[in-house]
């Protein structure tokens, strides 16, 4: 788990802005004191091996409450900030949804309009910062009014489970009807990228738990080797991805699994920014 130990005073800037420089390097943090999860820590049982199935069940806990609470990833050195002067690592994409001028620095604008979509999206800490969460949440709200701009999921008369790691969005879609609405998903980091192209949902286990790592994967619907869709417990817009498989949250996965079935396709495209 993430623990935010301590925050650092920064100066702060005529017009709210804040001169703060993170350190090379410099990881994110939950912006929130005590918020955010430690990121799955294996969630695949293996990139090319179909997965073991455990002798007997294995109880999958369900989570007490559903995580709604969008807690944003920033620089230590940003947490204090009402309004930071930053540069964040999707800044040219949030730019760009939020139709400001995409030129992938901050500015003293910029941050007061990303900070004002923060607080209209209820993300924490409204400081400005282009991180993961605002951007995966500027994203789907993008995509509920434009679904697939570049038309890159295939229209078919069966369905089709559409995953788009270049915006990390997934839905499903039977020929010209979409089943499974569009929601943020995520999907496998640098060096454990999430296969493109075709594949099959062959394996589905409601109740999967992982017997190499023993971590559970709820609602798991493998489609190549051990990549599958699964529920994750927290946040998903995190600085970095999964090992391979598609994250979704419980909710999410719940509701997939009425949708899809063994034998389903699943069309893959795209890459991962920063993977």
């Amino acid at each position: 788990m993430f623990v935010l130990l301590g925050v650092l005073l920064v100066p702060v800037a005529p017009g709210g802005a804040v001169a703060d420089v993170p350190e090379p390097g410099e990881a994110l943090v939950p912006g929130v004191a005590g918020a955010g999860r430690a990121e799955y820590p294996m969630d695949t049982p293996d990139q090319v091996l179909p997965p073991l199935q455990p002798e007997g069940e294995v109880p999958v806990p369900v989570p007490e409450e559903d995580v709604d609470e969008l807690v944003e990833y920033l620089p230590r050195s940003a947490v204090a900030a009402s309004c930071t002067a930053t540069t964040g690592p999707h800044q040219r994409r949030v730019e760009r949804l939020l139709g400001l001028r995409a030129d992938g620095r901050q500015s003293a604008a910029d941050c007061r309009a990303i900070r004002a979509f923060q607080v209209r999206e209820r993300i924490k800490p409204a400081v400005g910062y282009a991180g993961p969460v605002t951007w995966a949440r500027a994203e789907l709200l993008a995509a509920r009014k434009n679904l697939d701009p570049g038309r890159r999921c295939p229209v078919k008369k069966y369905a089709v489970a559409c995953v788009d790691l270049d915006r990390q969005l997934m839905w499903v879609r039977k020929d010209k009807k979409v089943t499974f609405p569009v929601v943020t998903m995520r999907s496998g980091r640098a060096g454990y990228a999430t296969r493109t192209g075709w594949h099959t949902v062959y394996w589905r286990h409601k109740d999967h738990w992982s017997t190499i790592y023993n971590t559970p994967m709820p609602y798991s619907q493998f489609f190549s080797g051990g990549q599958a869709f699964h529920a994750v417990y927290g946040q998903l817009a995190t600085p970095t991805g999964s090992r391979g498989c598609v994250n979704l949250s419980y909710r999410h996965a719940q509701k997939l699994w009425d949708v899809l079935r063994k034998g389903d396709r699943v069309y893959i495209w795209g890459k991962r920014p920063g993977s």
